[in-house]
């Protein structure tokens, strides 16, 4: 109980608190700016235009070709302040022009292929000027985590939602979809504008590059961007098996729906990681501390997945009837789903970050398509037979699988100190 406690407690005094408050904040907007766009926007431009984000979605983690990620490692393993800014003129300056290359790429292929759905080319294309801006933004908000300023993170992300459900209603009362698409690219511009301050640095010629700064550098980012890809389509991809095999569209919205809460508790472990990520990486090779890290995140995260379990478990028909009466009768795949994100909450959440942290990214990516590719043939063999159960079953296997497998691959790496700092 006095491990919990205290981890609580430094938590807190990293401005936890803070970063919670943000991302509660930021799913409501998000939630009520997606409620406004569907009273503002016909059902079919509406669906038009989510189709073309969703593919934008699965290319953000590539922005900057992933330099961001790197930067957010490697700032944090260096106590030279000149490292630092030199590291931050250098992702900034080939982010941008990553970021640009990307865009024209999304938007040549937005113009230039005969997509089956009308204009979701012509949105792809428009939706790709927000690389750039989301890239800087991320970089404004991973040098305030740099610089151990959790509020600032926080702030950031508030005043960014905030920005974003006054633009997308404003400009979709004007313009329907097509001010859905306006509000989306101009609210990380304005936020950009806004902390500008945090990325005014000038790269100055009395800088030398630092030695890490390689082809290392580069490919962490990199496969820091798969992995997050693959993490999206293996969440993405028991829902469109459920629709493909199963081909009743009932199906696919109970699954839909059953599924909401397990997933929303995944905001938790991000919540911590967002505010510790930086300070267990500046101390990763301290064993002692990384061991009283790991117990202490385990403890709590073990206590909160037995509450969040036993909770649902008791309250399960009252919680499906609110969304339906009729997915009452999947109580069974609800309770699998719980027991399988208990896998994410207590062994992905921190092991997959700690190999980012020792810079075994590689790792988390290859465990991430091992996992996409069981779900697969997984539920192309229990999806038939067990119906949504069946990709119940697979999906909560498949969170243990990959929490376990992170958590041995993990120990592996660090007990015999092999990795980079």
């Amino acid at each position: 109980m006095n491990l919990i406690k205290a981890y609580i407690q430094n938590f807190l005094n990293r401005a936890g608190g803070y970063i919670f408050t943000a991302t509660v904040v930021a799913r409501i907007f998000s939630f009520l700016t997606s409620w406004i766009a569907l009273q503002l926007i016909p059902n079919k431009e509406l669906g038009l235009v989510l189709f073309s984000w969703n593919i934008i979605t699965f290319l953000i983690p590539f922005i900057g070709f992933g330099l961001h990620q790197s930067y957010i490692r490697y700032g944090a393993l260096t106590n030279n302040n000149k490292e630092r800014e030199f590291l931050l003129n250098y992702v900034l300056k080939n982010g941008v022009i990553a970021s640009g290359i990307l865009s024209i790429i999304i938007a040549s292929i937005g113009f230039l292929f005969p997509f089956k759905l009308f204009k979701t080319g012509y949105y792809l294309s428009t939706f790709s000027l927000i690389f750039i801006p989301l890239f800087l933004f991320e970089v404004i908000k991973i040098k305030a985590r740099l610089e151990h300023r959790n509020k600032v993170v926080a702030y950031s992300e508030i005043i960014y939602n905030s920005l974003l459900i006054i633009t997308v209603s404003l400009f979709c009362y004007f313009f329907t979809e097509k001010g859905y698409v306006i509000g989306f690219i101009l609210t990380p511009i304005i936020t950009v504008f806004i902390f500008r301050k945090e990325i005014s640095i000038q790269l100055k010629p009395e800088l030398k590059k630092p030695f890490f700064i390689n082809k290392e550098f580069w490919k962490y980012g990199f496969f820091g961007g798969l992995a997050n890809v693959a993490t999206m389509l293996l969440f993405a991809i028991d829902i469109l098996l459920v629709g493909y095999l199963l081909e009743k569209p009932e199906s696919v919205t109970a699954y839909r729906y059953i599924s909401i809460i397990p997933f929303s508790i995944l905001f938790l472990p991000r919540v911590f990681i967002t505010t510790d990520f930086v300070s267990f990486t500046e101390k990763i090779t301290q064993k002692k501390y990384i061991y009283n890290y790991i117990k202490s995140y385990m403890l709590l995260f073990s206590a909160i997945s037995i509450g969040f379990v036993l909770f649902f478990y008791l309250f399960d028909e009252t919680t499906l009837t609110f969304f339906d009466t009729t997915f009452v009768q999947h109580t069974e795949s609800f309770f699998i789903l719980n027991l399988g994100v208990c896998g994410i909450l207590i062994f992905r959440g921190i092991f997959g970050n700690l190999l980012s942290s020792i810079g075994k990214i590689k790792a988390n990516y290859y465990i991430t398509l091992i996992a996409l590719c069981i779900n697969i043939v997984s539920n192309y063999y229990l999806i038939p037979k067990l119906g949504i159960r069946g990709a119940a079953i697979t999906s909560a296997l498949l969170m243990w699988f990959t929490g376990l497998t992170s958590c041995f691959t993990f120990f592996y790496y660090y007990k015999k100190n092999n990795f980079i700092v």
